[in-house]
């Protein structure tokens, strides 16, 4: 991003996205955000302050939100609300904060401002069989009449649990006989079956729900689909137990030194693990069949890692998109009525 010359595309990008590296403020990283030369958001605020899009849409890990990161973040934010304000020679982070603050604070004319809104989101609540929690940052020019609410949450860990100790339609949409299902405790079950389905929205997607239809890939048919081949190896280890079937997936990460093995395990319930392959763990991050990763296991899991839930973009694109339809129709309206 540092060499990209953003005066060669114009100025007429409606809208700038992406997920500045994340590994400066990373839980499984060092942790050194301002401090490490791959923290990119610099360069994020270059794009906005040189493409002068309509919007912009960022992610990243919800290690920006930690308490020790607070000053920074509001940093990101300020300079992501004001990218005109840029530093001036010798300037460290914390000159370049006060200096924004004191614009952000004045009443003098704003050149090029955003509004700009956040939300920590996990995946989980959007029909992705999977718990990951990212920060995503949206931001309007102010000039526009843009009006911009974050997506509902549309599936509930509730609902997932009254699905299987509710009403059974979990275990039966899966054909699992009831010999063969977990049990929960008595007062827990109870306390499930006395919720008002209706007010519980959809359920979590669970790892069976992600990868049915895929075979064993210790099995003959499993070359039936691609990036679906069995890797050997997983074993548990303190705090890396691997997914449960029958529950969300822990965060498909990437890794700084490799692949965190317990992230990318699946424990199959009768104390037995496997690694994912790479097409399962592909479905986990909702990419389609049709989406080939090419490359060894350990760098197609990177690749997954780094990548943002395909259905979770897309709720979120399609809520901006919506807001740029009908602005759009507004101004038409206004050339074409005055009004």
């Amino acid at each position: 991003m540092r060499l990209v010359r953003y005066s060669d595309y114009g100025l007429d990008i409606q809208f700038v996205t992406g997920g500045p590296p994340c590994q400066p403020l990373s839980l499984g990283d060092k942790h050194k955000a301002h401090a490490d030369s791959r923290d990119m958001f610099p360069e994020a605020v270059r794009a906005v302050r040189e493409l002068r899009p309509q919007g912009f849409i960022f992610e990243n890990v919800k290690g920006l939100l930690r308490k020790s990161f607070s000053s920074y973040f509001n940093y990101i934010l300020l300079q992501l609300s004001h990218p005109e304000v840029m530093a001036r020679g010798g300037m460290d982070w914390t000159e370049h904060l006060k200096l924004s603050e004191e614009y952000h604070a004045s009443s003098c004319d704003k050149v090029l401002e955003y509004n700009v809104v956040f939300r920590l989101a996990n995946a989980a609540d959007y029909c992705v069989s999977q718990q990951r929690h990212r920060v995503v940052i949206v931001g309007f020019r102010r000039d526009l009449n843009a009006r911009l609410s974050f997506p509902v949450p549309t599936n509930s860990k509730e609902a997932l649990e009254f699905a299987k100790y509710g009403d059974g339609s979990y275990w039966e949409e899966h054909r699992i006989a009831k010999k063969k299902r977990p049990d929960s405790p008595s007062h827990e079950r109870r306390a499930v079956q006395m919720v008002d389905k209706t007010l519980l929205g959809g359920r979590w997607q669970t790892v069976r729900d992600a990868i049915s239809g895929l075979p064993d890939p210790r099995s003959e048919q499993a070359s039936s689909f691609k990036n679906h081949e069995f890797r050997s190896g997983a074993k548990p280890y303190a705090g890396h137990s691997g997914s449960v079937l029958d529950e969300p997936s822990k965060t498909i990460k990437a890794g700084a030194h490799g692949v965190p093995g317990g992230e990318n395990m699946l424990s199959l319930g009768d104390g037995s693990l496997r690694y994912y392959t790479v097409r399962e763990s592909a479905r986990i991050q909702t990419f389609p069949d049709s989406y080939l990763f090419h490359g060894s296991w350990t760098e197609s899991m990177r690749q997954i890692g780094n990548a943002v839930p395909v259905k979770l973009a897309n709720i979120i694109e399609v809520s901006v998109a919506t807001q740029l339809v009908r602005m759009a129709r507004q101004d038409d309206k206004k050339r074409k009525t005055g009004y």
